[in-house]
């Protein structure tokens, strides 16, 4: 008997950007600081989950 083919998974669950390290911010007001970038991807991060556990109910 042939196992049945898996198909590749086209909605794949949104992986966390990676966090600054303490040293990467040099504390000079850099605008803008990668602090403040992370943040930003965090967010999007955030709603692109909440959109993709919507869409997948059983994975949470």
């Amino acid at each position: 008997m042939s196992q049945p083919h898996s198909l590749p998974d086209n909605d794949p669950r949104p992986v966390p950007p990676e966090p600054p390290l303490p040293s990467d911010c040099c504390d000079s007001g850099c605008d803008p600081c990668v602090n403040d970038s992370y943040s930003d991807e965090l967010q999007l991060y955030r709603e692109r989950l909440a959109k993709w556990l919507a869409r997948h109910p059983g994975e949470a």
